[in-house]
């Protein structure tokens, strides 16, 4: 059986958590894959951190969106001497949980599709990258809304951590190794 090789990296906004993801996937010297979250943007300035983010990825890698089926993305996707690049967790949940339609998925179908993505990566056969934010280090957020949100990503971020055989925390642009190969 091949082992798991699933990378973790997480940080904070502009922490370089992407620049770092990306530079993992070039140094794989494998055929990569870049799955994106990212609803296409109605508002200018979060159309431009996409275009931005386009603009650095090699043109020969693979794009693939999946705004909500994360988990099929990764089955369909994953293959030995392959690498995903999963950018990011933190726009996936997003989706799930504060949909553009207003037609908010229930409690149950959330978890549904948070166990799916874990099964997929369990059970992947390439190299995986998975990138998302570390937002719960603030002040608690006032809203209800918010509160939810910060506490169901530092949730999903723990779930993924767990089953990553290497994490990466990024803090200024400066790796922090949380988890290596050795000690997974």
């Amino acid at each position: 059986m091949t082992p798991r090789d699933l990378t973790f990296v997480l940080g904070g906004a502009r922490s370089g958590k992407s620049v770092h993801a990306e530079q993992l996937a070039r140094d794989s010297a494998l055929p990569v894959t870049y799955v994106a979250t990212a609803r296409v943007a109605d508002d200018a300035e979060f159309s431009m951190r996409i275009a931005h983010h386009r603009e650095r990825r090699p043109a020969h890698w693979r794009l693939f969106e999946a705004d909500i089926d994360l988990a099929g993305a990764v089955k369909q996707i994953d293959a030995p001497g392959h690498c995903m690049l999963i950018d990011c967790l933190t726009l996936w949940l997003a989706n799930l949980l504060c949909p553009p339609e207003g037609d908010a998925l229930s409690a149950d179908q959330v978890n549904a599709h948070i166990a799916a993505l874990e099964a997929a990566l369990v059970n992947a056969k390439g190299k995986v990258i998975v990138v998302s934010n570390e937002i719960g280090l603030g002040v608690v957020p006032l809203g209800a809304a918010t509160r939810l949100y910060v506490d169901e990503i530092g949730r999903l971020n723990q779930r993924i951590a767990a089953l990553s055989t290497q994490a990466t925390m990024m803090v200024a642009g400066l790796p922090l190794a949380l988890k290596t190969a050795s000690r997974a």
